[in-house]
C-alpha cells in the first residue's frame, strides 16, 4: 500500500531554516492577498516574528504592491521601528499596530491586517460576526470589536489599545477600519484573515436578503473547536500555499 501523503506541521533544524520558512509563508500571504483583492493602495500589512530576535518582525516594504513581493523584499524591523535589514521603509501604521500586538501576545507569531472590501464594510456596523455558518464558528467567542476610530493609526499608544481590545482572541474587528487576525504561525494568521473576510461577506449578503438563522450556542462552541484550532488554521492554509507557489514561483526568490 502506498504511503499516504498528509501535511504535518514543520520541525526545524536551525533558526535560519525556521526564519526562511516564515518568510516564504509571509511572501505567499501577500501574493494571496493581492489575488483576493485585499490590497488598497499602500494600506495593509502582515508581520512574522523573527524566530531568533523575538522583538523584531518581518513585514512588507512600504509602497511595494502585494503582487510583487518576494522573500528577498521583506524587511526586518526592530522594537523601535527601525529597519535593520532591507532597503525599503516600514509602514508607520504597521509598526504602530503590529509592534504592540506582538509585544502583548508572546504566543503570536504572525498578525495580518488589510483594508479588504467586506472587512471594511462589516466593520462599519460595529458588531461581532454572528454564528450563521460552519466557517464563521472559527471565530465564535474568539474575536472582539475595537469600538473606536481616531484616524490612521500612527501612534503606538493606539496600537496598545488595539492589542488590549484583541485580548487573547484570534481576531478583532476594527470599527470603520477593517479586520485584524493573529496566529501561532504565518499560515494560521493569513488563513484566519481570508476566512474572516469571507464570513463578513456572507453575513452582509444574508442580512441583505433577510434574517439569518443563528447556530445554537452549544453547537457553535463545539464547531469552533473543530474548525477554529491553531492546527485547523494552519492546515487550511496549506493548499492555498501550494497553489500560489505553483502559480507564482518567483515569490520564493
Amino acid at each position: 500500500m502506498a504511503k499516504m501523503l498528509f501535511p504535518s506541521m514543520p520541525e526545524f533544524q536551525s533558526v535560519e531554516e525556521e526564519r526562511l520558512h516564515r518568510k516564504q509563508r509571509l511572501a505567499a500571504g501577500f501574493r494571496l492577498f493581492a489575488k483576493m483583492g485585499f490590497d488598497e493602495g499602500v494600506a495593509g500589512h502582515i508581520t512574522a516574528r523573527d524566530p531568533e530576535l523575538s522583538d523584531h518582525f518581518w513585514v512588507n516594504p512600504f509602497g511595494m504592491d502585494f503582487s510583487q513581493i518576494k522573500v528577498s523584499d521583506l524587511i526586518l524591523v526592530n522594537h523601535e521601528g527601525k529597519v535593520v535589514e532591507g532597503s525599503w521603509p516600514v509602514n508607520a501604521a504597521a509598526f504602530a499596530i503590529h509592534s504592540q500586538v506582538h509585544q502583548a501576545r508572546p504566543d503570536v507569531v504572525a498578525a495580518a491586517h488589510a483594508h479588504s472590501i467586506y472587512g471594511k464594510a462589516f466593520s462599519t456596523l460595529g458588531k461581532k460576526l454572528d454564528p450563521i455558518t460552519q466557517d464563521v464558528c472559527a471565530f465564535y467567542d474568539d474575536h472582539e470589536v475595537f469600538d473606536d476610530y481616531t484616524g490612521v493609526v500612527l501612534d503606538t499608544e493606539e496600537g496598545k489599545r488595539i492589542a488590549h481590545a484583541l485580548g487573547g482572541g484570534k481576531a478583532a474587528i476594527l470599527r470603520n477600519h477593517g479586520l485584524l487576525t493573529v496566529g501561532q504561525s504565518v499560515d494560521e494568521a493569513v488563513f484566519w484573515f481570508i476566512t474572516m473576510d469571507r464570513s463578513a461577506q456572507t453575513q452582509l449578503l444574508a442580512e441583505a436578503a433577510g434574517k439569518p438563522v443563528l447556530i445554537d450556542p452549544d453547537m457553535a462552541k463545539l464547531t469552533s473547536t473543530q474548525v477554529g484550532s491553531h492546527l485547523a488554521g494552519w492546515f487550511s492554509f496549506q493548499p492555498l500555499y501550494a497553489r500560489i507557489v505553483a502559480e507564482q514561483p518567483d515569490l520564493l526568490g
